[in-house]
């Protein structure tokens, strides 16, 4: 069962509940909270607002970069992620590449630390699927999910890419979490309405479905940064799920 949502920083101008007004308006279901700007760590009348709103919360949106943050400040996004009753705190594999990064000691040690900690405090640790970590290629996102034990994966495409791929990196990975956008190759400064990519969006979200277990699917990265286009790309999410 897939669940629509959004990633709160789609829109860091807006106040949580401007964020929750603005959700609930589309139908959509589930937020993660981002801890740069609407939840920030250690804020817990920040995570009680976001609680009322009524939506689920996905997740919590932490910036903590395994490997290069200091470990002090993982256990206040810990506790922030426990305040929002949140099942994942996403997290980062390093600043730097696949190819640019021959030691992945400090990466996986520091992610089997996190892993071990959030465990403790009833969460789960997932990796953005992201360039510049250890998650910029399947392969080496693959080896960091077997080099860290329960650790799990988000997904999120490639500018331009093909549906090949996407698909083969989606059942390989089978993420937790999918960002749902749609960019052309010059990535994200050609953002596109999430409709331009129904060739891409509706085999992934069937992928995504097929084994019948909860995934998010949550909107990101608007053109022009617009509520109205956001309007328009949750009807899009919510009538590719309805088919």
């Amino acid at each position: 069962m897939l669940i629509p949502g959004l990633v709160s920083v789609t829109f860091r101008q807006l106040t949580v509940s401007e964020i929750g007004e603005l959700a609930t308006e589309c139908g959509l279901q589930a937020v993660e909270w981002g801890g740069d700007v609407h939840v920030p760590p250690g804020d817990f009348a920040a995570a009680r607002r976001a609680l009322d709103t009524g939506l689920k919360v996905a997740a919590y949106g932490s910036y903590y970069r395994a490997g290069v943050s200091d470990r002090a400040d993982l256990a206040p996004i810990l506790e922030t992620a426990a305040e929002l009753d949140a099942p994942f705190v996403r997290v980062w594999a390093g600043t730097a590449g696949s190819a640019e990064c021959p030691d992945r000691g400090p990466v996986v040690e520091a992610l089997q630390h996190a892993v071990e900690h959030a465990d403790a405090m009833g969460t789960k640790i997932a990796l953005e699927y992201h360039p510049n970590t250890l998650t910029d290629t399947l392969d080496s996102a693959v080896q960091l999910l077997d080099e860290v034990d329960g650790v799990v994966s988000y997904w999120q495409p490639r500018g331009g890419q093909d549906v090949f791929s996407a698909v083969h990196e989606v059942r390989t990975l089978e993420p937790v979490t999918a960002h749902v956008f749609s960019w052309g190759a010059g990535g994200f400064k050609e953002r596109f309405p999430l409709a331009e990519r129904r060739d891409l969006w509706k085999p992934v979200l069937t992928e995504l479905a097929r084994d019948g277990l909860e995934r998010n699917a949550l909107l990101e990265f608007v053109l022009d940064d617009s509520p109205e286009q956001f309007r328009e790309d949750a009807r899009a999410l919510l009538g590719w799920l309805k088919q």
